[in-house]
């Protein structure tokens, strides 16, 4: 990015990019309210502000009170702590090498069960005279689908009455055991890409459109390098902590005492 001075306060400089630093700095949910042109000057105008403060301060020489100097020998105890903690964490962190090795020590834990990404059409019915309706009108949506008047998706839309309905549908990726019987096995009996026939289960009457299979197996560590490098930090951090404040205990046991 092109640096550019937006402001100039004292000689003190305000460019785009400070501006920039300033939206990162905060939680994604603030920073959107700065993201619009409106936002970002409102944010120029607080950056001045505070230069303005700073001014003010320095013509004060509040930076030369022992309240101030009492306050900023604190805030260097504290970022001294936690620069020290951040160097040892640091020191700690796993490598993609060892995770590596985790992983082909550890395949049992990244096992994955059969699952299936589907989407549906529900034609709810209660009584003998619904299923028999619902049978019927999901007979039609599925000719309309196959004649190529409506994609699956958009009459899941139209005509379902399940909730996912808006969403095309769409049921997001699933295994055994988390739909009733006669859905999961019409699901695990094709292939992707197919549509299944009406089928009846207690809810009502469905269609089905498969869109993904994967078999049972083991995760590629790619997928779970990640995972597996956070974790073991986490584990070799702790273990880095436990040790050096043992350590440091010894080393300055006669510097500290804990009352009670």
């Amino acid at each position: 990015m092109e640096r550019k001075v937006l402001a100039t306060v004292n000689g003190r400089e305000i460019s785009n990019i400070d501006l920039e630093n300033a939206i990162r700095s905060m939680n994604p949910q603030q920073g959107m309210h700065f993201q619009t042109e409106q936002g970002k000057k409102k944010l120029l105008e607080d950056l001045v502000n505070q230069e303005l403060f700073y001014m003010e301060a320095k013509a004060e020489k509040l930076d030369e009170t022992d309240e101030f100097k009492t306050l900023m020998e604190q805030v260097t105890i504290n970022m001294l702590k936690q620069h020290a903690l951040n160097k040892l964490f640091m020191s700690a962190a796993a490598t993609e090498e060892e995770a590596k090795a985790y992983y082909e020590e550890h395949k049992d834990e990244f096992k994955v069960d059969e699952m299936a990404k589907a989407r549906h059409i529900l034609i709810k019915a209660a009584t003998e005279e619904e299923f028999k309706a619902a049978e019927e009108r999901i007979k039609e949506i599925a000719a309309e689908i196959n004649a190529g008047d409506k994609t699956f998706e958009q009459a899941a839309i139209d005509y379902s009455d399940c909730p996912s309905n808006m969403q095309g549908g769409d049921l997001g990726l699933f295994g055994k055991g988390q739909m009733v019987p006669e859905f999961e096995e019409a699901v695990f009996n094709m292939n992707a890409g197919e549509i299944s026939e009406p089928v009846k289960t207690q809810f009502g009457y469905h269609l089905i459109k498969v869109e993904e299979r994967h078999e049972a197996g083991v995760s590629p560590f790619e997928e779970v390098a990640m995972e597996i490098i956070n974790n073991l930090s986490q584990m070799k951090q702790l273990k880095a902590y436990e040790d050096k404040i043992a350590e440091l205990r010894e080393k300055y046991a006669s510097d500290f005492s804990i009352e009670g």
